[in-house]
């Protein structure tokens, strides 16, 4: 959606003699006339009344300055991206207009950015009928000649204002992401000099997508040797000049790539007849071009749902120059790239073609070539570096940022196809399959650090922390043999998984460093969510759901997560279906807790029936299960789900087990006699003090999280003994825990002492360094006992208040193995001291 004002704020007139730059949009509807005499005057009058109060919302909506209508309009915006946002707009509401009436209304559109000459018209001038503005240039004929030229219902652009809007398209939102940009090719003006390239952009089902009608003010620039009469003279010609002189002088076309466009990279061509080109030089040319900062490459599995939206199975179908044009149309994408291996002659060649998707017609094209197999990787990366510079990247910028490919990958061809594979099946999560083609690769070349890379990442998914580790500083060894961007993802990775106290700060500096490397958006984003930072979360999961990145799905979701912590649920709820809609399958609870916090149980547990994801999901659902039960009130149904968590997880190690057992006890707190719960803090305080020490990463917050709530129900229970206890057991782990989070838990605990020892002003200091947005919902709770305002926040009981939908949604959102369970939010003992 747009998140336009809804007061205009037009370009404004300027004092005539002073030219201005400005986008003009003509428009000029299709046979109205027609259509009144289809109508009648009456049914007529009124659409066109219902037309005039769409044009001026959209006015405003676009902030466009009116400045003539009849059948048509003329209108003046700021920007480029303004008057398409209103051209999209407008020919969606004729649509709906036209739907009552059982008729198509369409209208004709041109769109150019041009210097233009306005001024205001005497008051005198306007009463006897003139327009109060007056706009004149050549742009404005320009833009009419385009208008004209239209097809009914399509919109055509000049060649300045294309890129300018093409650029600016993602601030439509989701819609900007789906538009069709078509080049017609070059056109001449009656009255403009030189040719003239025209280009159309629309909405899939909308826009004719068709060749523009050519009249005497306009036509086709046909090239002189394509023209009948100039045929054989050119045949002449062409068998005059020598081949080869035609290809070292003819001049390149160009392509309008701008920084950060994105490009698709086709099948890769083997030409050779040996199949161990195949997979392994489109994953050479892909980290080549992944090491620059001004080229952006779709990845496979973006690829791969684009075909599948096409009807088209990505397991079988070649992407070759056709699809592969298909597939970056229906993405927005700029540029494909068709690489071709042969050995015709004796070296191994390597080709790059740059396509036009619109055209299918090559735009240029560069090479490179060695002896023998393992050539053919350090000749892609030399292929692709020129085509960096022909793509515009500076020729500083590619030194500075690149090292040779044979360097950062491999000279070894076995050795990267078994990379590639391996990583393949990472993708698929067939882990030992991959840790299989990743272990190949090491064999052939043992200082191949991406492969290490790879095994560290599938000993995390088996949540073997020390292993991934060791891979990690075994790839750290070769610095060299990783790119720049691999080498910081390496160590923030490495600081991730040991949960280092700075491991937040070094994924922000990599994406900030690198703004289309989405891998560490959603990383950063992941790191924003174990710190509370909720609004920073959703901005990196925003920047990691680019349509055309990898992490677009799991971003999604995340974003999800982050939008219902901050309270707006109807926002969570379409980002999960986003979500779910490209592809995120049901692995997670998360959007389950959406209805929770709207009380709605019935389709939170619908939600969980479907819910099918790695073990620690298999227990969030179970805990999930229990917290619903609670707040509903179904204390006795709660109460069994707490007994068999804690028969199931006697002695927790994985994060959730720890975060079940403290929502167990959660439970028993509220059900079980004041002694027992003192006997099952204590218990579970024991277990941390055995597992603290031998627990790694972030599973140790985990434990310290379970201790620290341990100690704050001892406490509420009048245990202070035991609370300082697990005070005193967590206090290492708190000191050095990458968010402050953890010493948030630490100064509940130490709140709570307080009040029992009747000291609400020694509770105030505790928590007073966590009055943030970011601090733990209960913080809230305990800052009300302590400031003895007869238990109420901002004049409200807190059993009313955690009703609340922003309250229950806080809760829900803040929902992770590291917090205190989401029932001591939403069910607060709240008492006051004595």
């Amino acid at each position: 959606m747009n998140a336009q004002p809804t007061v205009a704020t037009a370009p404004t007139a300027e004092p005539h003699g002073v030219p201005q730059l400005r986008t003009i949009l003509l428009t000029d509807l299709v046979d109205s006339t027609a259509l009144v005499e289809r109508l009648g005057d009456g049914a007529a009058a009124e659409l066109f009344r219902a037309h005039d109060r769409l044009v001026l919302r959209l006015q405003n909506e676009w902030r466009g300055r009116l400045i003539d209508r009849s059948d048509g309009l003329l209108l003046l915006f700021e920007r480029p991206v303004d008057g398409l946002g209103f051209a999209l707009d407008y020919a969606r509401g004729l649509r709906e207009l036209g739907a009552p009436h059982d008729t198509d209304i369409k209208a004709r559109a041109g769109l150019h950015v041009g210097e233009v000459l306005s001024w205001r018209n005497s008051d005198e001038a306007v009463r006897l009928g003139a327009k109060p503005v007056e706009v004149e240039g050549l742009a404005k004929p320009m833009a009419g000649r385009l208008m004209a030229m239209a097809r009914p219902g399509q919109l055509l652009m000049s060649a300045v204002a294309e890129p300018l809007a093409h650029r600016a398209a993602r601030e439509l939102g989701e819609r900007g992401h789906s538009l069709l940009w078509k080049s017609h090719g070059r056109w001449r003006f009656k009255g403009v000099p030189e040719a003239q390239q025209v280009f159309e952009v629309g909405e899939p089902g909308i826009t004719p997508l068709r060749a523009p009608q050519p009249s005497p003010k306009a036509w086709r620039d046909i090239p002189l040797w394509r023209r009948p009469a100039a045929l054989a003279v050119e045949l002449a010609l062409v068998a005059a000049i020598g081949l080869g002189i035609w290809f070292t002088t003819r001049p390149q076309p160009a392509i309008a790539f701008n920084q950060r466009d994105w490009v698709v990279l086709a099948d890769l061509r083997n030409l050779t007849g040996d199949t161990r080109y195949d997979d392994a030089l489109e994953t050479a040319l892909r980290i080549g071009l992944e090491q620059s900062r001004h080229v952006n490459v779709v990845s496979d599995a973006r690829v791969a749902d684009i075909l599948e939206q096409m009807s088209r199975d990505p397991t079988v179908v070649e992407v070759g120059r056709n699809l592969a044009s298909e597939v970056a149309i229906r993405g927005g994408i700029r540029a494909v790239l068709l690489p071709t291996v042969s050995d015709a002659g004796g070296p191994v060649r390597v080709d790059i073609e740059v396509i036009d998707p619109h055209t299918q017609a090559t735009v240029y094209a560069t090479s490179a070539q060695g002896h023998g197999a393992n050539s053919a990787v350090g000749s892609m990366g030399q292929a692709s570096e020129d085509l960096r510079a022909r793509l515009g990247e500076g020729l500083e910028a590619i030194q500075a940022t690149s090292k040779p490919l044979a360097q950062v990958t491999t000279a070894n061809l076995d050795a990267l196809r078994a990379f590639t594979l391996g990583d393949h099946a990472y993708a698929r999560q067939q882990l030992d399959e991959a840790e299989q083609h990743f272990n190949q690769a090491l064999d052939l070349d043992p200082e191949f650090a991406m492969p290490r890379i790879g095994l560290a990442r599938v000993a995390y998914a088996k949540t073997d922390v020390a292993t991934a580790l060791l891979h990690m500083e075994q790839a750290m060894g070769h610095p060299e043999r990783l790119s720049d961007r691999e080498r910081l993802a390496v160590a923030a990775l490495s600081s991730l998984i040991r949960w280092e106290p700075d491991f937040i700060d070094k994924w922000v500096a990599l994406s900030e460093l690198y703004p289309d490397y989405h891998v560490a958006a959603f990383n950063t984003s992941n790191g924003m969510k174990y710190a509370n930072r909720y609004p920073e979360m959703r901005d990196y999961a925003n920047r990691a759901s680019n349509p055309l990145a990898v992490t677009r799905p799991v971003a999604l979701n995340y974003r999800g997560v982050a939008e219902l912590a901050m309270g707006h649920v109807s926002e969570a709820e379409k980002s999960f279906a986003l979500a779910a809609s490209a592809g995120f399958p049901a692995v997670f609870i998360d959007p389950a807790l959406t209805h929770a916090a709207r009380r709605h149980f019935e389709q939170a547990s619908a939600v969980l029936d479907v819910v099918e994801g790695p073990p620690q999901v298999a227990i969030e659902k179970r805990v999930l299960e229990m917290t619903l039960a609670a707040d509903q009130g179904q204390w006795n149904r709660a109460d069994q789900f707490a007994d068999k968590l804690i028969a199931s997880f006697a002695q927790p190690k994985a994060p959730f087990e720890w975060a079940a057992r403290a929502a167990a006890l959660a439970v028993h707190s509220r059900t079980q006699p004041v002694d027992e719960s003192q006997r099952q803090a204590r218990r579970l305080i024991e277990l941390a003090e055995n597992a603290l020490a031998s627990t790694p990463g972030r599973a140790r917050e985990s434990v310290a999280n379970a201790a620290l709530y341990a100690a704050y129900v001892a406490a509420g229970a009048g245990d202070t003994k035991t609370a300082r206890r697990g005070l005193a057991l967590a206090q290492a782990t708190v000191d050095q825990a990458p968010a402050p989070v953890l010493a948030n838990m630490a100064a509940i605990v130490r709140a709570q002492i307080d009040l029992n020892a009747d000291d609400p002003a020694a509770a105030t200091e505790h928590l007073r360094p966590f009055n943030t947005d970011s601090a733990l919902l209960l913080t809230r709770l305990l800052r009300a006992r302590a400031l003895q305002v007869d238990a109420t926040i901002g004049g409200q009981e807190p059993q009313k208040l955690t009703k609340t939908l922003a309250w229950r949604a806080r809760a829900y959102g803040e929902w992770a193995a590291e917090r205190p369970p989401v029932l001591e939010a939403l069910s607060p003992r709240i008492q006051q001291t004595n």
